[in-house]
């Protein structure tokens, strides 16, 4: 039985979840998150034993200077709440942390347990992986579950995916057998600019959790932060003919795929959006990550994303290899030394439904089994 102090009732309450690692392209789906907490200023109240989870060779423990004094940062799995208000006011759970090295299935069970305690009502998980999307189109996102009548009744797409998975399928297959509504959202994030940050991939996930759950999502700087990432992305494919080329023909395969996609429900959901954005809101917050500290407190830090990407390396990867979300079919490979880092459109509006589950077209960093695996990317 867990015990929570100090946490009020809460309205309506939805967990929001996502997981640096394996499912977190560009780090689209946890930056989301980190977005959600510093805007509308969570409050940590809980957070997982790294011991219980975490190897720590694979994401190791920081040490840093306060006054002179060392202390530790460990990786952790922290639990926020944050509290909206407005004519129909809804808590959110906020989690973010890194897919666990181990016992997968504890890890899951200790969620849901904080969820049943708070009363969540549905739990959203958000992914990104790698496809084959230019940067130049709107970032497709998709929403799917396991729960037929769920699919039905909020237009979520119902998983069909075979294949190994990450922490992202499991939390949502244990919800799902535990009775609690469950959907995981995908962005499709470019493979040829995988390095993070992507402000567009984040930008068009919590444009998706806007429509999901039915809240304003105040955006920042975001939709800034995207544009500025499109043109960098610009500029460097310009420089290379044959990563324009390849964007060229990732450009053509997408709007033939899409061209009968314009429907009137998409156009009706970026309207209704645009009414909410009408709304008055607050300027945003400072603040940051939280994370558990070697003396049993929480810390924010304020790391800055980038506004331009590096020069692109050759092949580096950067990102998971492609799990349970959306996947398209593979037009084939960018020429080597394609870009590094981010590209996508300013809005970063869902275009169009892509397929409910992913293929292997990314580079594959290694499955998960169902107990745990490590994730790509390891925290030095």
């Amino acid at each position: 039985m867990i015990e929570l102090e100090g946490v009020p009732e809460l309205i309506d309450p939805v967990m929001v979840a996502a997981f640096e690692g394996w499912n977190d392209a560009g780090d689209a789906a946890s930056t989301a998150v980190a977005h959600l907490d510093r805007e509308w200023k969570g409050e940590v109240f809980a957070a997982l034993d790294a011991e219980d989870y975490y190897d720590f060779q694979v994401n190791r423990p920081t040490v840093w200077l306060d006054n002179g004094v060392r202390k530790i940062t460990w990786p952790t799995t922290r639990l926020s709440v944050v509290r909206v208000g407005g004519d129909k006011p809804r808590d959110l759970v906020l989690v973010r942390g890194i897919e666990p090295s181990m016992r997968w299935r504890s890890f899951c069970n200790e969620l849901l347990g904080f969820a049943h305690e708070l009363g969540v009502e549905m739990v959203v998980v958000l992914g990104a992986l790698l496809g084959d999307t230019p940067h130049t189109r709107p970032v497709p996102v998709s929403g799917v579950t396991s729960d037929p009548d769920l699919a039905r009744t909020m237009d979520l797409e119902e998983t069909r995916y075979e294949g190994p998975t990450g922490i992202v399928g499991i939390l949502q297959e244990a919800c799902t057998h535990a009775g609690v509504p469950a959907v995981s959202l995908w962005a499709a994030v470019p493979h040829y600019v995988s390095q993070p940050p992507n402000p567009k991939a984040t930008l068009a996930l919590l444009n998706r959790l806007e429509d999901l759950i039915g809240l304003r999502i105040p955006l920042g700087e975001l939709p800034e932060d995207a544009r500025a990432w499109q043109v960098g992305v610009d500029q460097l494919a310009a420089e290379d003919s044959e990563v324009a080329e390849y964007v060229q023909t990732l450009e053509e395969a997408r709007d033939t795929a899409e061209l009968p996609e314009a429907s009137g429900e998409a156009i009706a959901r970026e309207f209704e959006r645009y009414l909410r954005r009408r709304e008055p809101g607050s300027a945003p917050p400072p603040g940051g990550h939280a994370t558990e500290s070697g003396e049993a407190t929480y810390l924010r830090d304020t790391s800055s994303g980038r506004t331009r990407p590096p020069k692109p390396g050759p092949g580096q990867p950067g990102g998971p290899a492609q799990s349970e979300g959306p996947g398209r079919p593979a037009t084939g490979r960018p020429p080597a030394g394609g870009t590094g880092d981010r590209a996508t459109d300013a809005d970063g509006g869902p275009a169009g439904a892509p397929d409910d589950e992913p293929d292997s077209d990314g580079p594959d960093s290694g499955p998960a089994d169902g107990d745990g695996a490590e994730g790509p990317h390891s925290q030095d």
